[in-house]
């Protein structure tokens, strides 16, 4: 048992120096953008009465499904930061979570790594208590952070409690998705496997709590995000929901270990089928290879997004119902434009679909990069098959992921929009929102190509890009972000369809810009080592 103490205490270490930038880079960014909300808040609401007006806008099911509920009778600095912020941070760590823990677990024994160590003097169990470790230390580091920040920031409204159950919740919240992806890494046999897995449950745990909150039913306990939503820091102060996360993430992580100690190394317990002694017509492309190797991947994501777009488009009806009974909101909108509600809200709508549905295309293409560490690409180039193809085929794969990911989307919404309307939205106001964002999204994939071509061993900075966007273009108003600033990001560029018209010199600049830096990305693989 020393021994295997002893292994785990140095590959914890190990791993720390290894990636201590990475660490380092999630915990500040998580903790920056937490802290300057309620700094932004104090500066643009100072007043009560302010605050209650805001209060008044969010009292409506659109901003239940995406931002969960929150003490609009009492909208205190602290209840509005809660209430804005707590649940979109909480899944921006329960993805950083998923991606650390992939990479401490599955990825490694994919390289080869685990196999080395454990013919060294450690126990068998060390490399995953080691990551499991690691991964309960970065959680109470940002948890830490988060409760000294709140707390010195002295804004009235946020007491040191709220600031502890804060972070406590973002903690715990990313302790249980690190120990559903360890679990995810026992049972799959590949680190993209895993990964989608763990996507599923975090996608799936999301749409869930959307239901739950704004149906006000009990399916809200049935997702990790409803507990979530449900400890209200600086209102309620209910504390309990945190230990659920935190025993629930234990429990799952000594699963995870009793299920490592029950498989081979490099092995699952959902493998993966046999396949034909000799390959079909339809397999003698790459092509069709790379569907097929990403076929259940493309499959999940496409069921989620479905999902999705299904749950806001089933609160239309409400969001209507709710504007007409409040001549406080009517009257704001009205001055702002003469659009039907829900058309006004749809390409806030539409834009949080967009950022999701780019998640699938980037990792489409970034399963090239796990094909490379395995070896396997080696023995399609070995055939009549270039890199600029090779490269070429997985960038088209993620474009049709991002494609139909925020297709599927937006046919979700508006099908559960047609049943819950007395006006149902046109089907040209919903597929052209969607449309409209498809440039912003190639050029997302575009970057991402980029930095595999060019720089593959950063190939994780494109998920840095992607919460810049967000917070940019959802958080831009909050922040006073410079139009430059937004600029910055390809969605910065996209019109709010139908409620402005589209822009098609942007358009047609963004497919250009994404067309460049492919075409960069592929002269740059071109040139590299295969890792």
């Amino acid at each position: 048992m020393g021994s295997s103490m002893a292994g785990s205490a140095r590959l914890t270490r190990f791993i720390v120096r290894r990636d201590l930038f990475r660490l380092f880079l999630w915990v500040m960014s998580i903790s920056v953008v937490t802290l300057a909300v309620p700094l932004a808040f104090q500066e643009l609401y100072p007043s009560q009465k302010q605050r209650d007006v805001m209060a008044e806008t969010m009292r409506n099911p659109a901003m239940t499904a995406m931002v969960g509920p929150g003490d609009l009778e009492n909208y205190t600095l602290g209840a509005m930061t809660t209430h804005q912020m707590l649940l979109l941070t909480a899944v921006a760590v329960a993805l950083m979570n998923i991606l650390l823990a992939v990479r401490f677990t599955r990825a490694e024994e994919e390289a080869g790594m685990t196999e080395m160590i454990r013919s060294l003097s450690v126990d068998r169990r060390s490399p995953l208590l080691s990551a499991v470790t690691v991964l309960l230390g970065v959680n109470a580091v940002l948890a830490f952070f988060l409760w000294i920040g709140l707390t010195s920031l002295r804004i009235e409204g946020i007491e040191s409690f709220g600031a502890l159950l804060y972070g406590g919740t973002l903690g715990g919240v990313g302790l249980f998705f690190g120990g559903v992806t360890v679990v995810c890494a026992q049972l799959l046999e590949s680190a993209r496997g895993a990964t989608s897995l763990a996507m599923s449950v975090l996608v799936g745990s999301y749409v869930i709590q959307s239901s739950g909150n704004v149906t006000e039913s009990v399916m809200i306990w049935l997702s990790p995000f409803g507990w979530v939503t449900s400890v209200q820091p600086f209102s309620d102060n209910n504390g309990w929901p945190i230990v659920f996360l935190i025993v629930s993430g234990l429990v799952l992580g000594s699963v995870a270990g009793i299920l490592q100690g029950k498989r081979d190394l490099g092995s699952g317990f959902i493998h993966q089928k046999r396949g034909r002694s000799h390959a079909s017509v339809f397999l003698k492309t790459p092509l069709a290879l790379v569907l097929r190797l990403q076929r259940t991947g493309i499959s999940i994501w496409a069921i989620g997004m479905l999902i999705l777009g299904l749950s806001y488009g089933s609160i239309l009806g409400d969001l209507e119902s709710f504007f007409e009974g409040n001549e406080l909101l009517a009257n704001m909108l009205a001055g702002n434009s003469d659009r039907p509600v829900a058309e006004q809200f749809l390409p806030m709508l539409m834009l949080v679909m967009a950022f999701i549905a780019t998640i699938p295309g980037i990792l489409a293409l970034h399963k090239l990069l796990g094909e490379e560490k395995k070896g396997r690409v080696d023995s399609v180039l070995g055939r009549s098959v270039s890199k600029t193809r090779l490269l070429g085929v997985y960038v088209l794969v993620a474009v049709m992921n991002g494609v139909v990911m925020n297709s599927l989307a937006a046919a979700g919404l508006w099908v559960a929009g047609r049943s819950v309307m007395a006006e149902p939205l046109t089907s040209a106001s919903v597929f052209g929102a969607s449309a409209v964002l498809l440039p912003a999204i190639a050029v997302m994939i575009g970057v991402s190509c980029l930095i595999v071509g060019i720089a593959p061993r950063w190939s994780s900075l494109v998920w840095l890009y992607i919460v810049y966007s967000f917070i940019t273009l959802y958080l831009g108003s909050l922040f006073h972000v410079p139009e430059w600033a937004a600029k910055l990001s390809p969605f910065g560029w996209v019109s709010e369809w139908p409620s402005e018209s589209i822009n098609w010199i942007a358009e047609g600049s963004l497919l250009a810009t994404a067309a460049v830096l492919v075409v960069i990305g592929v002269f740059g693989y071109r040139k590299r080592d295969i890792l």
